[in-house]
């Protein structure tokens, strides 16, 4: 049992921490494919809270320390190619349901509104809860993510292969795969080994769930693409994207820029698909003058 509060949202339960003055404007973060809420560093956490932000960061479903799907029998490789040729029978849920639990959370918290940022994956699911419950959310930023399209933002196919191959469920070589999985999809010379080798070891006896991060890669390859829903946005949006990102290539944030009437875009050339230590600033900088002109 994780020591952290829980919240019963959206029909299952979701592990969250808060950090800062609850009377300030909330901030969400919502953590990418695999990831628990611990891969948002309590520093960079700290520099939001310091900008003047009541941040909450939390475990998406099938992670962690929230709620894990149960499906015995799920051939995750073969229900992809079904999801990719339209059949998504298989597919336990969608982004829109991941979307669903970060609203279920906000009521949880009595917050009507708050400030999004979501990475990878999270900034998906922060751009379907945008689109979806667009009176929740008061600016939007998408960190390193895409809009859902074909032929945007697409995986260079060498760095896909780490990632879909299968995990190991003994510690240590599970410890040490997400270290070179990290290591691959990170911009070399900001590589943190040790940083990556604490988060890896964290994050395996918080709750390692395999199959989780398979049933939330078919919520990406089964959900509809969000280009449409972008183009309506009517809000203040920040998109964040490393020129060097060879998992969610550098198209995908350029794509959701130019969607996102108005929307700022902070392109970082010496950053891939990763947050590290030495840009924390500038992106929290960024983010704060996004909500700052929000309020």
């Amino acid at each position: 049992m994780l020591d952290v509060p829980t919240a019963a949202a959206n029909g299952i339960e979701i592990a969250y921490e808060t950090f800062g003055d609850p009377s300030n404007p909330p901030l969400l973060l919502v953590m990418g494919l695999g990831a628990q809420m611990v891969a948002w560093d309590e520093g960079f956490c700290a520099l939001l809270v310091a900008r003047g932000h009541h941040v909450i960061r939390f475990d998406n479903r099938d992670v962690g320390g929230s709620t894990w799907w149960d499906t015995p029998g799920l051939d995750v490789g073969a229900a992809a190619l079904n999801a990719l040729a339209g059949d998504t029978r298989e597919v336990p849920y969608l982004l829109t349901d991941l979307a669903a639990d970060a609203a279920g959370l906000l009521d949880h918290l009595g917050i009507e509104r708050a400030h999004v940022v979501g990475a990878s994956m999270g900034g998906m699911i922060a751009q379907a809860l945008a689109i979806e419950h667009p009176n929740r959310v008061r600016t939007l930023t998408s960190i390193m993510s895409t809009t859902g399209e074909a032929g945007v933002g697409e995986p260079d196919p060498e760095i896909l292969g780490i990632l879909l191959a299968e995990r190991p469920t003994e510690r240590e070589a599970a410890i040490e795969t997400m270290i070179a999985t990290t290591r691959a999809i990170s911009y070399a010379p900001h590589f943190d080994e040790e940083r990556t080798r604490q988060l890896a070891e964290l994050s395996y006896d918080r709750g390692d769930n395999p199959m989780g991060v398979g049933r939330q890669l078919l919520a990406i390859l089964a959900s509809p693409p969000r280009h449409e829903g972008l183009a309506r946005l009517d809000l203040p949006a920040l998109v964040v994207h490393g020129r060097a990102d060879r998992l969610v290539t550098f198209s995908g944030g350029q794509r959701t820029a130019e969607l996102i009437a108005g929307a700022d875009f902070l392109a970082i050339d010496d950053m891939a698909h990763d947050l590290p230590k030495v840009h924390w600033v500038r992106i929290a900088d960024a983010i704060a003058a996004l909500t700052s002109r929000a309020a």
